[in-house]
């Protein structure tokens, strides 16, 4: 590598955009999405990047690639496939709360090697929450080594997270410019940092186990009560509601037959019964008057005792496993909710048993908050006033129809999209047959990915409005702009340049992996004041070229960067953590104390891992 390489123009002109970018990340007065459309536009103007290769960002596979698993997560979230884990994940920790934090975690962190982190995230607030409230774990012990281990996870493949998905295509860029006799870089498997990810994944649960979860345990008071939606706690604490949710089948000695549901409600210490199977057909909320008979299955909701003794005294068989109602009773399709009655609501002065809201509208009334009293004996015989809080079970779908009539404000926020359970086979299916197919050398990640999204399309899993929502522009137009900067740097000669200095300055001797402790600490900071997009663009140019200088291997330097790119538990700038900040009520100093050693202990198993490997 010629180290005496002169500062040329279009080098100086392309540090320049690299530091203006820098600034206007750190202080972001502009978004950054706008930031790099204006580098982008820069970059043409500036005749640094030819015009008919500036918008080959757009099209790129890393860009192509992001934007299908975007579209796959989402077809997933609509099966409600994460939220089957938490009843799983229930029932294997069995009541151990260190199981429960090591189990979680370990499958958040596979989950985010298919999935895109920000968005294996999302699914997992509501699933945190879940079992804060089953378990009365604080949810501030579960977030961060949640968060953490989704972070980890991330490099478990190459479509973990939007660093590794773009290092393919800058290595490929990195070829026309590499300087003769230099061999030529290739392109990396889909899971050729499988080892480093596990042995990411391994270290973020030992560091919980035995370091991180003492830290949380001194502020389990921080962010109590702080879930991303109503959970089943709130709802117990408020209005008595509490429980879970059982089969009863009815049997042929049963006093039910031939009650109708309304009159087995009004029975002594009977449990909230929300749903009911006949003949063949399970329904939510079933009207009062349907009648119950021989083989009938009950749905149950309530403390397990009351349950089971309501089910021993009308002989009655219980089941705490869903067989029939799984799908009914699935958190992402149905729910507790709260809804106000408005002054212009035509509900004013009528009961339930006039509005026949089950019958109706597929609402089960639980419960009425009025005046700070709640009521829960007969509601549906209570005639409702302005102001009173109901509190509602139902399907999701019900319920944003009821509320589109304006005679109920829903305060709850639940799933407004439609939920497709019953396509969680086939979505599974589609995913695994894509995934195989990323796994051959014989097509690209994108096609393969795609390949998924088109069956997804096809077998109704997910709607093309849905999968257009699906997609976050603002990560898309920020890496498609910023590639041409990546480009750039490479071909002006401004990375060799700083490379080459950079070695210069260094003492003689300087072995390699300490090199790449200083690349994978430099791309860490640099994260913090830009996207760990930008940091990945940016420096792995240079760190090809600083590895070519110093005599060691491309790949594993570019590796390095790619993999520290995302190395950032510390701040909000990193999507996943700023999603969890708010909820548990995490403060700057707790994050560095907590988030800072991990931070350290990442650089260290990735630099240690990559040396073995290569």
């Amino acid at each position: 590598m010629d180290t005496a390489l002169t500062l040329t123009t279009d080098m100086k002109l392309v540090l320049g955009l690299v530091g203006f970018t820098m600034v206007m990340f750190l202080f972001e007065r502009i978004r950054a999405d706008v930031v790099a459309l204006v580098v982008l536009v820069l970059l043409g103007l500036s005749g640094l990047v030819e015009p008919d290769e500036l918008f080959n960002g757009f099209s790129g596979n890393a860009v192509i690639s992001i934007v299908a698993t975007m579209i796959l997560g989402a077809g997933l979230d609509r099966t409600g496939a994460l939220n089957r884990l938490a009843g799983w994940l229930l029932r294997r920790a069995k009541g151990m709360e260190q199981r429960l934090l090591l189990l979680t975690g370990a499958v958040a962190g596979i989950n985010s090697s298919i999935m895109q982190n920000p968005s294996v995230m999302a699914l997992y607030m509501p699933v945190a929450a879940r079992l804060s409230s089953r378990t009365g774990l604080a949810l501030p012990r579960l977030l961060l080594p949640i968060a953490a281990a989704i972070v980890m996870g991330g490099a478990l493949t190459m479509v973990g997270n939007s660093p590794l998905i773009l290092l393919n295509d800058l290595l490929m860029a990195a070829n026309s410019n590499l300087p003769s006799g230099a061999a030529t870089l290739e392109p990396l498997k889909m899971f050729a940092p499988l080892p480093i990810g596990i042995a990411l994944l391994a270290a973020c649960l030992a560091y919980f186990h035995f370091f991180g979860d003492k830290e949380l345990r001194q502020e389990e008071d921080v962010g109590k009560g702080a879930t991303p939606a109503r959970t089943q706690s709130y709802f117990a604490k408020a209005y008595g509601i509490d429980g879970d949710v059982y089969e009863l089948v009815v049997t042929a000695d049963s006093p039910l037959v031939g009650m109708s549901l309304g009159e087995a409600e009004a029975l002594h210490n009977a449990p909230l019964l929300l749903a009911l199977k006949s003949d063949g057909e399970a329904r939510l909320a079933p009207p009062a008057d349907t009648r119950i008979w021989v083989g009938s299955v009950l749905g149950a909701m309530g403390p397990k005792q009351q349950v089971s003794d309501f089910a021993q005294n009308h002989f009655l068989r219980l089941s705490s496993r869903l067989r029939n109602f799984a799908d009914l009773f699935n958190p992402s399709r149905a729910g507790i909710s709260e809804a106000v009655v408005p002054a212009t609501s035509k509900f004013i002065g009528k009961n339930g048993r006039d509005l026949q809201l089950r019958k109706q509208m597929g609402l089960s009334l639980l419960a009425i908050n009025r005046d700070k009293t709640v009521l829960r004996e007969n509601v549906r015989d209570v005639n409702l006033r302005a102001g009173d809080m109901l509190v509602f079970h139902s399907i999701w779908s019900d319920l944003h129809e009821a509320a589109a009539s304006k005679d109920l404000v829903v305060v709850t926020d639940y799933p407004k999209g439609e939920q497709r359970p019953h396509k969680f086979k086939i979505a599974m299916a589609i995913f695994a047959i894509s995934m195989l197919l990323a796994l051959s050398s014989r097509l690209p990640v994108s096609i393969a990915l795609m390949t998924g999204v088109a069956g997804m399309l096809i077998a109704g899993v997910i709607h093309i409005d849905e999968a257009y929502a699906a997609i976050n522009w603002k990560t898309v137009f920020l890496m498609a702009c910023l590639i041409p900067l990546g480009w750039a740097m490479d071909s002006s000669g401004a990375a060799a340049w700083v490379a080459g200095h950079t070695i210069e300055r260094l003492p003689t001797g300087t072995p390699v992996w300490l090199m790449e402790i200083l690349v994978a600490l430099f791309t860490t900071l640099f994260s913090l004041v830009i996207s760990h997009v930008g940091a990945t663009i940016v420096t792995v140019p240079l760190a090809i070229n600083l590895a070519l200088a110093a005599g060691g291997n491309p790949t594993a330097f570019a590796l390095i960067v790619a993999l520290s790119a995302s190395n950032n538990f510390m701040t909000a700038s990193n999507p996943v953590i700023s999603m969890i900040t708010g909820p548990a009520g995490y403060t700057g100093k707790e994050l560095w104390k907590i988030g800072g050693p991990l931070s350290l202990i990442y650089t260290v198993v990735i630099v240690a891992m990559v040396n073995v490997m290569y």
